[in-house]
């Protein structure tokens, strides 16, 4: 943005997330807790809009945690070549170095470990492959509740109400992406209005190309997809006239 200024060029800017997956209090977990651990560590959890802070109702801390060690244990780490690999590597050792120490400054907060942690998965002595990590008992003023991690790590934080939910998700100086899970399609649609974040997926949709896509605050400014991302290149013009008789 500051090279284009000189010239007025204009920027759109497509920046980092730590985007929110709120699971309400009639969401089926069975089916949203392992759709939202298979979303927060797509690619190895290197998805700028992954929804890797992941709220759940306090009551329902323990079965989430149960669901979600299953699912980040289920996961193949291993070689992109060998067809049984559902994970590879981390994209570059600076990248890898950085997920390592996130997980340590999560361990040193005290939250708690439910599967993963710091090193390289059983098997692999070599490459830069790191353990799908799902820490719980996340609190918002933690770094990895806060700070965009970009692996395969997420950080589950028990709410006790909905409007104390939406509070949380709204906690970062990101915008980008949110995930809402519940039975309730209207109650899940307040909740995703009063997020903000550019674009909300409510009970996890497949992916629309006709959605624009961008982010609120640090997240950037700016679309892709849809009629607004082709708006991007475009300027207005406007003609007027005045005609007589």
């Amino acid at each position: 943005a500051r090279a284009a200024a000189p010239t007025v060029k204009r920027v759109a800017q497509e920046l980092g997330g730590k985007s929110p997956n709120v699971v309400l209090p009639d969401a089926d977990l069975a089916r949203c807790i392992p759709l939202g651990v298979a979303a927060a560590m797509r690619n190895v959890g290197q998805s700028c809009s992954a929804p890797t802070r992941m709220l759940v109702p306090r009551q329902c801390l323990a079965e989430v945690e149960t669901l979600a060690r299953k699912t980040a244990a289920s996961f193949v780490i291993g070689d992109p070549l060998d067809e049984a690999t559902t994970h590879g590597p981390i994209a570059n050792r600076a990248q890898y170095e950085r997920i390592q120490s996130m997980i340590e400054t999560g361990v040193a907060e005290g939250a708690k470990l439910v599967v993963g942690g710091p090193g390289r998965p059983a098997g692999l002595q070599v490459g830069l492959y790191a353990r799908p990590t799902v820490f719980s008992g996340v609190r918002r003023e933690m770094a990895i509740a806060q700070d965009e991690i970009f692996g395969p790590v997420l950080a589950i934080m028990p709410y006790d109400t909905v409007d104390e939910a939406i509070e949380i998700a709204n906690d970062t100086v990101y915008g980008l992406g949110a995930h809402v899970h519940g039975a309730d399609i209207d109650a899940a649609r307040a909740v995703a209005a009063q997020i903000r974040a550019g674009q909300v997926h409510i009970n996890a949709p497949a992916w629309d190309p006709q959605a624009p896509f961008g982010g609120y605050k640090r997240s950037g400014n700016g679309r892709e997809y849809g009629p607004e991302g082709m708006e991007e290149y475009m300027e207005t013009k406007a003609v007027l006239g005045f005609y007589t008789p």
